[in-house]
């Protein structure tokens, strides 16, 4: 470890000491990068985030309350209503003589778990993908949720309804636009219900997590519920977190990831909602921002591109509405995320990131025609996440 090193770890120990955490210079020091030793990452991230109050003597309070309230939403909302605990409310007499699958009423709660059934295969289609480079998310996780693989109990475990689900036999896909298309599985791959190997009962892996996770979201937002894409941005918190060396915190990755992700999601869920995108907070602005800025800070090549017809939607839609998470190895993802989470302004800075991406490559880009274009900013060359960072804070400093 070099001296360099050491000292910036010391910076992040004195900081994070403190009986209150100064934000500010929080701020300052995650924006360059944070160490992942000491799980130094994962708790500044929960800072950032806003699931850890500045306050260190709240701390311990707070992560109790939420994680019992994690638990809760677990009890209530993984559970197929035929076979609900009494203890919950519901006993197997009442569902039998008040509701049965085939009850019309839109407050059925049968109608409710199929209603739900189709958010359900949606997120696990995506979730079995999530990073397949990487073995992290079909490997086991160190701990499983003993409330659902308990066998005393009678917790229906995601898994199963996936597998016993009454529209196994189609293919429910949601897109952005909100439009749900069921196509037949005669033109789905073969595997696509096997891409990762399921485990022995009892063991988990951590896409199941992550799955999980994801359905006890759109249940309790009902207004976005799933929209493909929420996987790539809980994805990388939950690597943090399931991988963070203190295994105190390690053991609730899951819970502390759920608040974390929909405090981010609070912050940019109006990317995924179609309704708001020509509004001053939905995507085409911010989409239209990162030409006008590019404009500002290279005109040349702003023309250039709208010379060719490139319009930011055929790229920049999916850099800011997935946080950059699928143009980069997940390694410099969760470091160009140190970043924006630490950005006051909040994103502000995921902006010129992008315009940073395309002046580095601006010489290709005035060389180049539409197609040998697109396909640069389709798949980005440059791999170097710290030359984009180095580049995008220039660009902020010129300002």
């Amino acid at each position: 470890m070099s001296r360099l090193h050491r000292s910036r770890i010391a910076d992040f120990q004195e900081v994070l000491g403190e009986p209150t955490v100064a934000l500010a210079k929080l701020r300052d020091l995650c924006f360059s990068g944070i160490p992942f030793d000491g799980g130094l990452r994962c708790l500044c991230w929960k800072i950032l985030l806003n699931y850890l109050p500045l306050e260190k003597a709240l701390w311990s309070s707070l992560l109790k309350k939420q994680r019992d309230l994690y638990s809760q939403f677990l009890k209530e909302m993984i559970i197929q209503p035929g076979i609900a605990k009494a203890n919950l409310g519901v006993s197997r007499e009442d569902v039998t003589l008040e509701d049965h699958p085939l009850n019309p009423n839109p407050d059925s709660r049968w109608n409710t778990y199929f209603k739900d059934n189709e958010v359900l295969l949606q997120i696990d289609k995506d979730v079995r993908r999530l990073y397949p480079d990487m073995a992290f998310f079909q490997r086991p996780t160190d701990y499983p949720c003993l409330l659902i693989l308990d066998p005393q109990n009678e917790f229906e475990t995601l898994r199963k309804r996936v597998e016993q689900t009454t529209l196994k036999s189609q293919t429910v896909a949601r897109n952005r636009s909100g439009v749900t298309n069921v196509s037949s599985p005669l033109k789905t791959t073969p595997n696509a219900l096997s891409e990762y190997e399921v485990l022995p009962n009892g063991c988990e892996a951590h896409w199941e997590v992550v799955e999980r996770i994801l359905f006890i979201y759109a249940k309790l937002n009902p207004g976005i519920a799933y929209v493909q894409g929420m996987n790539e941005i809980v994805g990388p918190l939950y690597y943090t977190f399931a991988t963070d060396p203190n295994s105190e915190w390690k053991e609730h990755a899951e819970a502390d990831t759920f608040f974390c992700f929909t405090n981010l999601m609070a912050e940019i869920r109006d990317n995924f909602i179609k309704s708001l995108d020509d509004s001053q907070c939905g995507i085409t602005y911010k989409m239209e921002k990162v030409y006008s800025t590019l404009k500002e800070k290279d005109v040349e090549l702003y023309l250039k591109l709208q010379e060719q017809n490139i319009k930011p939607q055929f790229f920049a839609f999916r850099w800011l509405t997935l946080l950059l998470s699928q143009e980069f190895l997940l390694p410099d993802v969760i470091r160009i995320w140190d970043s924006l989470f630490a950005d006051d302004k909040r994103f502000d800075f995921l902006l010129l990131v992008c315009c940073a991406m395309l002046t580095l490559i601006r010489d290709q880009l005035l060389e180049g025609d539409f197609t040998l274009n697109m396909r640069l900013l389709q798949d980005y060359p440059i791999s170097d996440v710290h030359l984009i960072l180095k580049k995008a804070k220039e660009l902020q400093d010129s300002k």
